[in-house]
């Protein structure tokens, strides 16, 4: 993969914004905990220049330049080095351990800008706060930055880091088909990938396909003469509850490996909807459908069996590549995504497949980055559990970590992030006049009761900040999104 450097970040940003003018998209949305904000993978992609990459099944592509921001970035950058700190081993450096509410140590004009931002009632009784220099880990404003709190969908940044730092922006997933134990037996084996589709016409760019799949399949089959088969399918990858904690729910369906569509019983692409109650059983019922079109009888009803661990596939399609499901997947807030990323990092672990396996393996792998996680639960993926716990401090790490040169592996988790004003569930929020439209990267966080925002920017001087701001006991979700875009657009704005 190439190296994304921070200019191209600023550019990736920098170009959002010129282009808020130009278009309208159009508008269906995922659900970010309660909220349908964000634009359709297809409408999202649209913009080659915005530095993200909704299923095209390409990773991310350079943006161009932008002098003026970068005439400042390369003065802090080069002062940097003259002070004997190379970025490669300052980029990601945790901020402090601090527990004082709104200290602010390098930004006095930073610092004394927010503390009255943050103390808005709006953001409820139990609030966190973390502003730091990328290039540096330098703290630049924090309130109780190491305190473990809820943090929504905010924990989809940690899920991010884990997965793409396991297994890299360029791995795929595979759905296979191979022999069965049994004579004319064929079973579909699901690699738990959350872009597979039953869809004639991919929804968003290139990823798995049923479609794809079956035509491969039947080809396969009549090659070898044979035109009937039985159908089985193996959903085994995946261990543990398929059932979220916080139980049936149209904002996530069941978790299984083999799983079309995201279970929606509609033609949706994101949003709640109803979802499939067998997930597996549907999908293969669907590839039965699709092999009968290609000539291919199936006889009976698919069930469940265990594909061989050295059968030959007769045939494969591929996901989406990891980073453009990660970019996906923080651009729309995609629940299902999440788990199922949050899965894969447990298996590249040796962990089972399962919400606890999980957690382990997004806690183990965020420490091997040099992550302190003290006091953080990882109990899902998606951050739909109130038991996940995260500090601000610990988002501005991953963030920071993210932005380094030398992890350009993690580069997804910043280019993902939706853009203030112009896309995913930022699509509304600092828009129009505000310093933060274009400009502002952040990932959003809502649950009843609980708001948050991290992400990044790049301040008047040039400088890449990373910033996350947790809130609890909210009264509001309206009252508390306000005061959250006003701290983003002062990190934005402040000199």
């Amino acid at each position: 993969m190439p190296l994304v450097k921070t200019w191209q970040l600023i550019a990736a940003s920098a170009v959002a914004g010129l282009v808020l003018s130009a278009a309208t998209v159009s508008v269906t949305g995922p659900w970010d905990s309660g909220q349908r904000k964000a634009e359709r993978d297809r409408a999202a992609s649209w913009s080659r220049m915005g530095g993200v990459d909704h299923g095209s099944g390409r990773l991310p592509e350079a943006a161009p330049s932008a002098p003026g921001v970068l005439s400042g970035l390369a003065a802090a950058l080069q002062a940097e080095k003259q002070a004997g700190n190379p970025l490669g081993e300052q980029a990601g450096r945790q901020p402090g351990t601090g527990t004082g509410e709104g200290t602010g140590s390098g930004s006095d004009a930073l610092a004394e800008a927010l503390r009255p931002l943050f103390a808005d009632p709006a953001l409820g009784s139990l609030r966190s706060a973390s502003v730091i220099d990328t290039a540096t880990g330098r703290v630049l404003y924090e309130a109780k930055p190491r305190e473990p709190m809820t943090p929504a969908s905010t924990v989809k940044i940690a899920t991010a880091t884990a997965v793409l730092a396991a297994l890299g922006p360029e791995h795929r997933f595979r759905t296979t088909v191979t022999p069965g134990a049994a004579p004319g037996q064929i079973i579909l084996v699901g690699g738990g990938d959350p872009s597979l589709t039953a869809r004639k016409k991919p929804p968003a760019g290139s990823g798995g396909s049923l479609v794809a799949l079956a035509a491969d399949t039947a080809q396969a089959l009549k090659a070898a003469g044979t035109d009937s088969v039985s159908l089985g399918y193996d959903d085994s990858l995946y261990s543990g509850p398929a059932r979220h904690p916080i139980g049936l729910n149209p904002n996530v369906a069941p978790l299984s490996a083999l799983t079309a569509d995201e279970g929606r019983l509609n033609d949706s692409l994101s949003g709640p909807a109803d979802r499939s109650e067998d997930p597996s059983g549907d999908t293969a019922r669907a590839f039965a459908d699709l092999l009968a079109d290609r000539g291919i009888k199936v006889t009976g009803a698919p069930a469940k069996a265990r594909a061989a661990a050295d059968a030959e596939p007769l045939a494969t399609t591929l996901s989406t590549p990891l980073g453009g499901l990660v970019e996906r997947m923080l651009t729309n807030s995609d629940n299902d995504i999440a788990e199922a990323l949050a899965r894969q990092s447990a298996l590249a672990s040796g962990q089972p497949g399962s919400f606890e396996g999980a957690g382990k393996a997004v806690a183990a792998t965020l420490a091997s980055l040099g992550i302190d996680t003290t006091g953080a639960r990882f109990a899902d993926g998606s951050g739909l559990d109130r038991s996940d716990k995260v500090s601000a401090g610990l988002l501005t790490a991953l963030l920071a970590k993210a932005a380094d040169p030398q992890r350009p592996e993690l580069r997804p988790v910043l280019t993902g992030l939706p853009v203030a004003g112009f896309n995913g569930t930022l699509r509304s929020r600092n828009s129009g006049g505000s310093p933060a439209a274009g400009l502002v990267r952040a990932k959003t966080g809502t649950l009843s009761g609980v708001n948050a925002l991290a992400g990044t920017v790049v301040d008047p001087s040039g400088r890449l900040l990373a910033f996350a701001f947790l809130a609890a006991n909210t009264p509001g979700p309206e009252g508390a999104e306000k005061a959250l875009d006003k701290l983003a657009a002062a990190v934005a704005g402040t000199r």
